[in-house]
């Protein structure tokens, strides 16, 4: 059962490394809607691998793969170049949501895939929002924090994903002002049945309206 297992990984590897050649990735759209206006507001990017074999896989199961055997950077700069170009055909001033990697974040090419993706498709910045986890604020603060203001100026916005699930969400607002907060999808599943979700989901939109961000329920 174990070497199936490494047989398996060692196949998924090797199948991951000839997708982006092989046109195997593709990106969806999940619209972000307005609960105040009714109206769509943007749509988020989410990638997909569609393998002749194992058929449409979800990123839980390669994103972490791709981050391991170090094609995570490659591959976000096509998503981000994907999801730039078809926004700027969209009618309106629709916004894009692209998620990036922590892994992204060691790498001196995230500021230039950015510009690189705006550039091309000639997509204005302000419709462009990146979004990130805890995760990578915990990996170099500093030289996140860094990045993350580099990419502000730009004119793009920031968002925090999964918020509430990390370890310090709170020093992570005071570090850096984001511009939107994502609520995480496990507290609004929960909000008819647990008051305790429906209490700290309130207090979520109250410290994001006193900070001037959004917030977005998943």
């Amino acid at each position: 059962s174990m070497d199936a297992k490494i047989r398996d990984r060692r196949a998924l590897e090797t199948e991951l490394s000839k997708a982006l050649a092989n046109e195997e990735f593709e990106v969806v759209y999940q619209p972000l809607v307005s609960i105040r206006d009714r109206e769509i507001v943007g749509f988020e990017a989410l990638l997909r691998w569609r393998n002749a074999a194992r058929g449409l896989v979800l990123p839980s199961v390669f994103i972490p793969v791709l981050e391991e055997i170090g094609l995570i950077n490659e591959v976000g700069a096509w998503v981000l170049k994907r999801a730039c170009a078809d926004a700027a055909g969209w009618p309106g001033k629709a916004k894009v949501a692209v998620n990036l990697s922590p892994v992204q974040f060691k790498s001196n090419r995230l500021g230039l895939d950015v510009c690189a993706a705006l550039a091309s498709s000639g997509l204005q910045a302000h419709r462009l929002e990146l979004e990130i986890t805890e995760t990578a604020m915990l990996q170099d603060t500093a030289t996140t924090l860094a990045m993350l203001r580099e990419l502000k100026a730009l004119g793009l916005s920031i968002s925090l994903d999964d918020f509430g699930t990390g370890y310090s969400s709170l020093s992570y607002l005071q570090k850096f002002p984001f511009d939107k907060i994502k609520i995480d999808q496990g507290f609004v599943r929960e909000l008819p049945t647990k008051e305790e979700s429906l209490a700290i989901v309130r207090a979520i939109i109250k410290l994001a309206a006193s900070l001037g961000m959004t917030t977005l329920a998943e």
